[in-house]
Parts: C-alpha cells; sequence; structure tokens
C-alpha cells in the first residue's frame, strides 16, 4: 500500500519535533503525526530533522496549523458545521480535537493511495474513522476535487471553513484561480483559508537562501514551485474571483499571537503566509 508523501511526513514529524525539542508553550501539541508515520528507529538524526536548520520549519508548520484551528474553533462556535481540509496529508485535528470535530462534519480530500494508508493506520492505533469524518479520495490530475466532495456528503449551500495549506505553491496560477472561483460561490459566511509563498525579493534576506534549497530540492523530486504570490497579488485575485472580503494574515501577525516572549527565539519564516477569505 502507497505510504504518505515525503512532504506530509515531514510536516508530521516537524509538529511532533516541536514537543520534543522546543521551549513550552508549545504552540501546537501534536505527536498523533508521529505515531501515524511510525518512522524507523534514528529518524531525529535525519538531515532533514536537524534541530537547528529547521527550526523555521517548525515554526512554519505549528503556527498555521494553530491559526487554522483557531478559525475553526471560532467559526464552529457561531454555527458552521462544515470543516474542508484540501490536501490533507496527515492532518490530526479529528484525533486531537475530536469535541470540536464531533460538532462538524469533516471532509479530509486527498490523494487515494496515501489516504488508504493513512485509513488503515488510523484504525490499526485505535483511533478509527468516526462518522462525523468523511474521508475523500481524489485523482487531482483526473477528477474534480469539487464533485468528489459534494459526492461525500458535502453541502455548498451551507456554511463552511475551507483549509489549504501548503499547496498552492504546487499548483499552476490557473488551477489556484480555479480554486478562488468555486470556494468564492459558497454560502455566505463561509471562511477559505489558504497559505501561500512569497516570491524570493520579498523573503529577509537571511531566508533567501533556505528557499533556494528548498525549491531546488522540491524540482529534483520532481514537485517543482509553480506559483508564487505578493500579498496585494492574492488578495486582488480573491475579490476578483467573487469573494466580498479577504485579509492578509503577516509572519509579523502570526509571531505576535504564538510566539511572543519566547526565550528561545522560535519564530516562523516570512517566506509562507496566510490568506483568510470570506464569501
Amino acid at each position: 500500500m502507497i505510504g504518505p508523501e515525503s512532504t506530509a511526513e515531514r510536516v508530521a514529524l516537524w509538529r511532533a519535533l516541536h514537543v520534543e525539542l522546543d521551549q513550552s508553550p508549545h504552540v501546537l501539541e501534536d505527536e498523533v503525526g508521529l505515531r501515524l508515520v511510525d518512522p524507523a528507529p534514528g529518524w531525529r538524526g535525519r538531515a532533514d530533522m536537524n534541530p537547528e536548520t529547521t527550526a523555521l520549519s517548525r515554526a512554519c508548520v505549528t503556527a498555521r496549523a494553530r491559526f487554522v484551528e483557531d478559525v475553526v474553533i471560532e467559526q464552529a462556535a457561531q454555527g458552521v458545521d462544515q470543516y474542508v481540509i484540501l490536501g490533507a496529508g496527515l492532518d490530526t485535528f479529528a484525533q486531537r480535537r475530536p469535541e470540536i470535530g464531533a460538532r462538524l462534519t469533516v471532509f479530509e480530500v486527498d490523494q487515494a493511495g496515501p489516504q488508504a494508508w493513512k485509513r488503515q493506520r488510523l484504525v490499526e492505533l485505535g483511533y478509527g474513522i468516526p462518522e462525523w469524518l468523511r474521508l475523500v479520495p481524489v485523482d487531482f490530475e483526473t477528477e474534480s476535487w469539487w464533485d468528489r466532495l459534494i459526492s461525500a456528503g458535502f453541502d455548498p449551500q451551507r456554511r463552511a471553513v475551507v483549509v489549504s495549506t501548503g499547496v498552492s505553491m504546487y499548483l499552476t496560477r490557473e488551477a489556484n484561480i480555479q480554486t478562488l472561483r468555486h470556494l468564492a460561490a459558497l454560502a455566505p459566511g463561509s471562511t477559505f483559508v489558504t497559505t501561500f509563498q512569497l516570491p524570493l525579493e520579498l523573503l529577509d534576506d537571511e531566508e533567501r537562501p533556505m528557499r533556494r534549497a528548498v525549491e531546488n530540492a522540491a524540482r529534483a523530486s520532481g514537485v517543482p514551485f509553480l506559483s508564487l504570490f505578493s500579498p496585494h497579488e492574492l488578495i486582488e485575485l480573491a475579490e476578483e474571483t467573487g469573494f466580498p472580503s479577504a485579509q492578509h494574515i503577516s509572519t509579523s501577525t502570526l509571531t505576535e499571537r504564538y510566539f511572543a516572549g519566547r526565550a528561545d527565539g522560535l519564530r516562523p519564516p516570512s517566506a509562507e503566509q496566510i490568506l483568510v477569505a470570506t464569501t
């Protein structure tokens, strides 16, 4: 059976490293992904798990996950009862926050092979698949994720939170625009949260070498970065495709909200930013 995608595995392990290595308070407490992956002994010695060189990555993945979780909890308190995760990978919201998930229908949309593996691991570890969790397999190259989502019971006439993190840079500009158009037609009061990567020239000087290395590695593995956006550009696209409101959540905002006062200096990178668009 096909296992998790390498990027999803790394994100899960970085979240676990945040709990194991970084000082309290932790931005996100997530060791469920580590249990799912069950890496070989010695995994902490891997080059991509180096405590020093992955600090920005750990801060990035925990900050965006915490921000998304806060949005979902806030919207659930206001009566929203549908939560869609596009490119879900090894997302663990359903396992970590079942008291919130049980008030929602959670749709995890992902490639069929890795999702089948995740389903099996959830059963093996005793988490199971609760009635309110819908695993929606899709071949993004040949199928419409929107049609598959509707078939799984999603109601576009009811408010929803839809999230896509760590995905937009791998999609063409047109694919990103099509996604925005689809989601701009959601029921009024719905929320779309997506991360996006800044162009190289907008990065802090200290982050540019890392970005070049990340892009080179992505290209070498066959998944090159295809779309980079400035905040102003993506806000304009969201509004042009039909969202009445779009807001940029900057790195400084995330730092103030989740990393203020940390003695270890952990902070998220400027490379990845967040857009929140509402219908």
